[in-house]
């Protein structure tokens, strides 16, 4: 398996440390007056999400960590179990609440997800960055309250509850940033 030494980390490279799968966060490479020089490292394990930060030796050798993205859609739910479909296959791939992340709450049945997985486990599912869904609850806006930047809840097709600005109403698709959970714009039919 390749090996990637500390002294050539950057942001998003995955190495294997104690057999399991870490990306970089951030890092930094220091070379003090006195002693040797060494690289700053701020790593999250891929499974767990823990951040840690370490220093290493910039010839510090570790097998390089293989992640896997694939394609699927997400078909149905059934009670905990959450379905999703490998368009070339047809492979049904149940995974349990726990993997999806907070952005799975803007998916709606049919959406392509991608499925990142390490030595054949899934450990994450990944949302398109922006979603179109419709509005199927909000209040009225109150009629001459123009201050600028006065948003609203409103309630989606999948049930999330994001905050848009007053004008917009009950029945309108908007656009949504799955990364962020805020209302980017009216979708144009």
């Amino acid at each position: 398996m390749p090996t990637v030494v500390a002294g050539d980390f950057r942001k998003g490279v995955i190495f294997e440390m104690d057999g399991k799968p870490m990306v970089v966060v951030d890092f930094q490479h220091v070379k003090p007056g006195k002693g040797a020089a060494f690289v700053r490292t701020k790593y999250r394990n891929v499974m767990t999400g823990a951040v840690r930060e370490e220093a290493f030796n910039p010839t510090a050798k570790f097998e390089q960590g293989a992640v896997e993205r694939r394609d699927a859609e997400y078909s149905y739910t059934d009670g905990d179990l959450y379905y999703f479909m490998d368009p070339e296959t047809y492979d049904m791939v149940p995974l349990n609440a726990d993997v999806l992340g907070d952005a799975f709450k803007f998916v709606k049945e049919n959406t392509m997800c991608k499925l990142l997985s390490y030595k054949g486990s899934v450990f994450t599912v990944e949302a398109p960055n922006f979603v179109d869904l419709l509005v199927t609850d909000a209040e009225p806006g109150v009629k001459g309250d123009t201050a600028t930047n006065v948003t609203k809840a409103a309630t989606l097709e999948t049930g999330a509850v994001v905050q848009v600005p007053l004008f917009i109403n009950e029945g309108e698709k908007i656009q949504i940033d799955t990364r962020t959970g805020e209302y980017i714009g009216r979708v144009k039919e």
